[in-house]
């Protein structure tokens, strides 16, 4: 008997959030590291980049990272707002592929984020130039010290060119591991209803 739990469209929750929701609350414990999901932007040519980003906000409408803008991925999703999303979890055998239409954060909502972050991690974001060339290891520290001078006693305000993205999917699939690789797949698309109701459909592996 295999020990991969089945997916059946007609088990899913009509909203992909909510069953992302559930996936993700049920890898509690399970895997390490469950926010971290893969980010995909590409320049208006088509050129695609990849790299882990950590999930910070899921609601009812979208998905949401923080980064600086001035970043590799910042340039391309100023160039190109559109990327893709891939939460894995080996463990339980599923992943979930998202794509859609991204735009900031408002400023309100990133600030109360950055708020919350550890002093280290506030100090580098204003740190880092972030993609750009750095000369040693040693520029960095030493720009690292300069500003926990800059900030001693005070509390560390968000950069400007800091904050959130939110991604806004077009269309969600969830795949679970099955044996002889006749994996479960389930795809979400919009259905175009006044309430925001989605259709779902089973994927060939």
């Amino acid at each position: 008997m295999s020990g991969w739990v089945p997916l059946d469209e007609g088990d899913c929750d009509a909203s992909p959030f909510v069953q992302f929701r559930r996936w993700f609350d049920e890898a509690s414990g399970v895997m390490a590291d469950r926010e971290a999901i893969a980010l995909v932007t590409s320049t208006p040519q088509g050129r695609p980049s990849a790299r882990m980003v950590l999930l910070r906000h899921v609601d009812g409408r979208s998905f949401g990272w923080y980064t600086n803008y001035d970043s590799r991925k910042g340039g391309e999703l100023q160039a190109n707002p559109h990327a893709a999303l891939l939460w894995y979890n080996a463990v339980q055998g599923r992943q979930v592929r998202v794509e859609g239409s991204v735009e900031r954060m408002d400023g309100a909502r990133s600030d109360a984020y950055f708020a919350t972050r550890a002093r280290g991690h506030q100090i580098g974001a204003h740190a880092s130039d972030q993609s750009r060339p750095l000369e040693s290891r040693r520029r960095l520290e030493e720009r690292v010290c300069d500003l926990e001078r800059r900030f001693a006693g005070a509390d560390v305000a968000r950069p400007e060119n800091w904050g959130g993205y939110l991604l806004t999917p077009s269309r969600v699939e969830f795949w679970q591991h099955r044996d002889d690789r006749l994996h479960d797949r389930v795809l979400y698309l919009p259905g175009g209803g006044p309430e925001g109701e989605w259709t779902r459909q089973r994927l060939f592996p």
